[in-house]
């Protein structure tokens, strides 16, 4: 980057500053929705819930097929991250 360019997009930086950030943000919240860890960990609490009978077995059904498909889209997302090199 030139020194003219730099000067001429200079007020742009805040910009790209809390572009970054929102990028950052939105990387790290897919990370954390669709890590495999953090679904079977919801999936135990899932289990826990009905034997505690604190939900019944249809709410445990619903809970769980949203989970699975959570743990399905993350590993296609992973799987193109993958193929796409990155």
């Amino acid at each position: 980057m030139g020194l003219f360019t730099g000067l001429v997009t200079l007020p742009l930086a805040p910009v790209r500053g809390v572009m970054w950030l929102a990028e950052t943000l939105t990387e790290q919240a897919e990370a954390q929705l669709y890590d495999p860890g953090r679904i079977a960990a919801e999936m135990q609490q899932v289990a826990d819930e009905v034997a505690a009978g604190e939900i019944t077995e249809e709410e445990a059904a619903e809970r769980e097929e949203e989970l699975i498909q959570r743990l399905n889209e993350g590993r296609a997302r992973e799987q193109a991250r993958l193929a796409g090199g990155g």
